[in-house]
């Protein structure tokens, strides 16, 4: 199970089921425990009965016993005695049968005389007894009762019934609970299924809430608190609490890149100068050029972390608008491959571009997808070694635009794919600030805002050794400029 939800559900359904089990076991022992006191109870019941019925009919008819091929109960008496469930006999003094039930009736001649033989003597008393009959009927408990008021021609009455009979009833017992109780377990199952969901509702919405913030841009946002006050209130309230933190400190992170952007701007323009100024000079010794040379390259290298810097932090704060209009992508890409072509000229690099002969027309901010497209083809160049080659498609599919820049570089290992596009991130020393192929680490940053801004996205494939694709897709739909704002310089 991979959702408490699931888990839930499962739980409950154990424990149901360990419940419903137990309590039929526990019926099952007290139904089926030997109970001889209720046996004698039945029989008790049954005889008392027919004692009272053959006492009050003898009372009000004077005679029980009418005459024939042999004395026999009044039919009148004995249909009531038809309703019995259990072994019912009447026998006058001298032990002669006058009246058998119907199950009684059913009897084999051998268990008929079992019972039979517990009738007493002329005038004799007797209980109760347990009688072994045939084996399909097993042991019967046995009550006789003598008869005083009934008439001379009426001695005595055997009730007997089936041990057995409580085990039937155990048995139905059990059946019907094997029939009920998966009912039961199914409809409790799904009644916890949708009483689960109900319960964890507002755990899902609260994921889909911070599942919205949490690209960063959304900090502001918080978490509808539930007014049930329970464990899922408190949940809220702590989260709120720390995207209330986490704001904070992203404004502050913001604040501090920016501000530390533009302290460093000037300073870095007037180091530049001065050094562009030191080589133009023409008394400068030979000996201070080289320098000079690397001083400036590493300044022009600071300014351009710096100016991205800068352009991450105002994209981060909303104040970098994206000047849309309707350019013809054709163009952007015929730049990016001649600047392919320049930068992989040394390395003998071939350079091939696939675009459509109609315009690829599209409302975007060239200025923008330029860039993008400069930082890609850059890195292309960069990491594919002498003799490889760099190739760039752009593909009109109606609905949206496919750019790709694809390479026989170095490539890239899989798992420093998630990160690429993260600030600074470097995936291995040959592709370091400090190595053979210097560089920022905020190209791809850039570039991934830049694709996301125009509705777009960015993927990237690659394997080491055999080289790197990046695609960009873009929408077909216009893409809505944002209001632009002060960048504060």
């Amino acid at each position: 199970m991979r959702t408490i939800r699931g888990r839930l559900t499962a739980w409950y359904s154990i424990a149901l089921l360990g419940t419903v089990v137990a309590f039929g076991a526990l019926v099952y022992a007290e139904l089926g425990r030997p109970s001889g006191q209720e046996l004698e109870q039945r029989v008790a019941l049954e005889a008392d009965l027919a004692q009272r019925w053959l006492e009050e009919s003898y009372r009000v008819l004077g005679t029980l016993v009418v005459p024939g091929d042999g004395p026999a109960l009044d039919p009148g008496v004995a249909s009531y005695f038809e309703a019995f469930r259990d072994y019912l006999i009447v026998a006058d003094r001298n032990g002669q049968v006058l009246f058998l039930s119907t199950p009684a009736r059913g009897l084999s001649f051998a268990d008929l005389e079992r019972l039979l033989a517990q009738l007493p003597p002329r005038g004799a008393a007797t209980g109760g007894a347990t009688v072994v009959l045939s084996d399909s009927i097993g042991p019967v408990r046995v009550l006789v009762r003598p008869l005083d008021r009934a008439g001379p021609g009426i001695a005595a009455l055997l009730v007997a019934t089936p041990e057995r009979a409580a085990s039937t009833d155990v048995a139905v017992v059990l059946r019907a609970m094997l029939l009920i109780a998966p009912v039961v377990l199914l409809v409790s199952i799904g009644l916890g299924y949708v009483l689960a969901g109900a319960a964890l509702r507002p755990l899902e919405s609260m994921n889909d809430e911070v599942h919205a913030i949490a690209d960063g841009r959304s900090l502001h946002r918080r978490l509808a608190v539930p007014r049930s006050g329970d464990e899922l209130a408190r949940l809220a309230h702590t989260l709120n609490g720390m995207l209330a933190r986490l704001e904070q400190s992203f404004a502050s992170l913001r604040r501090f890149t920016a501000d530390a952007g533009h302290e460093l701007k000037t300073p870095l323009m007037v180091l530049r100068a001065s050094i562009e100024r030191s080589l133009r000079h023409p008394r400068i010794p030979a000996d201070m050029m080289q320098p000079l040379d690397e001083a400036l390259e590493q300044v022009n290298s600071m300014s351009e972390m710096v100016e991205s810097l800068l352009t991450l932090a105002r994209a981060d704060e909303g104040r970098a608008p994206l000047a849309v209009q309707r350019t013809d992508l054709r163009d952007l890409m015929a730049e990016a491959s001649e600047t392919a072509g320049l930068l992989g000229e040394e390395a003998e690099l071939a350079v091939r571009t696939t675009m459509p002969d109609a315009p690829v027309l599209l409302d975007v901010d060239p200025h923008r997808i330029r860039e993008m497209l400069l930082n890609l083809v850059t890195n292309a160049v960069k990491f594919t070694p002498p003799g490889g080659s760099v190739e760039l498609a752009l593909a009109d599919e109606g609905h949206q635009v496919v750019m790709t820049v694809r390479d026989t570089g170095i490539g890239i290992a899989a798992g420093d794919l998630p990160h690429l596009f993260e600030r600074f991130w470097r995936a291995d020393p040959a592709r370091s600030r400090t190595g053979d192929r210097p560089g920022t680490g905020l190209g791809l940053a850039i570039t991934k805002w830049i694709a996301e801004a125009h509705g777009g996205t960015i993927g990237v494939q690659s394997r080491p050794n055999r080289g790197t694709t990046f695609t960009v897709t873009l929408p077909r739909q216009g893409v809505e400029p944002p209001v632009a704002r002060d960048a504060g310089g």
